[in-house]
């Protein structure tokens, strides 16, 4: 809306604002546990409870990318990492060219799309702990959370079968909605998979690797999507991968890290 009222500048300047805006009362608001005047002392014991970390040397990245599980994470990203990124970029065009939305249109569609995500992002993380209740192993946990992760995206290549009057696009805006907060649970458990795995002094390499794949495969679905949309002029094979590409991306997984088998460096 402001940017169909004021300009595309106005859209930047006011998402500063409220980011300035955060960042002010964080600044006014934030206290170390030692200097909090509410936190409890048994609560600042249990923060305090692990002991000092001592530095070590750090894993040759050459090294890393030998190890099984190192594959068992970055593949994925490659393959998953993309799908929010075709989310990001091409929903706007896919309601414009299916639905017939202008500029206006397109914002409570794409709220609610983001904001879905948004809750399936902190929701996502929190799965494992209701999995580990039910006497699952933490490792078991994890993957059963990217397993329903990856089982409530599958219904978005339904959208292929909607209508363009008002249901169908209510209907898309719903399975977007949850395949966008599906992803979202999916790659919270998926970075955290990094120090499953991973002593502590390797995580950080571990997760760049991850980083630079999912960042390659980004970069290869904006020139797929564009030629797949030219050649074919639907988004169904589009939706067809995002539909299917967590499931195998966690069958990959599962076959290179049963388990998440944890690695033993030797440096």
């Amino acid at each position: 809306m402001a940017t169909y009222l004021f300009g595309w500048h106005a859209a930047f300047l006011i998402t500063g604002f409220f980011s300035a805006s955060w960042i002010l009362v964080w600044f006014l608001k934030y206290r170390k546990p030692s200097e909090h005047p509410t936190l409890a002392a048994v609560e600042f014991a249990h923060i305090n409870q692990d002991p000092p970390e001592k530095p070590g040397p750090s894993t040759p990245w050459i090294k890393l990318f030998g190890i099984r599980q190192t594959w068992a994470y970055a593949i994925p990203k490659f393959l998953t990492d993309p799908i929010w990124w075709f989310y990001l970029y091409w929903l706007p065009g896919y309601f414009s060219d299916k639905f017939h939305l202008s500029l206006v249109g397109l914002g409570l569609p794409i709220l609610i799309v983001y904001n879905a995500s948004a809750i399936g992002s902190i929701y996502g993380g929190y799965l494992p702990a209701s999995f580990i209740r039910t006497g699952l192993s933490a490792e078991r946990a994890r993957l059963a959370a990217m397993l329903l992760c990856a089982c409530l995206v599958v219904p978005v290549f339904m959208i292929n079968y909607l209508h363009t009057d008002n249901f169908g696009k209510w209907a898309a805006i719903g399975l977007l909605s949850l395949a966008a907060a599906a992803h979202q649970g999916w790659s919270a458990n998926l970075f955290t998979m990094a120090s499953d795995m991973f002593p502590r002094g390797a995580v950080g390499s571990v997760t760049g690797i991850g980083t630079m794949t999912g960042a390659a495969g980004g970069f290869l679905i904006a020139k797929l999507a564009g030629h797949i949309l030219q050649i074919s002029g639907s988004y169904s094979i589009l939706f067809i991968i995002a539909a299917s590409v967590y499931l195998i991306s966690l069958l990959i997984n599962v076959l290179l890290a049963p388990g998440l088998k944890r690695v033993e460096l030797v440096l």
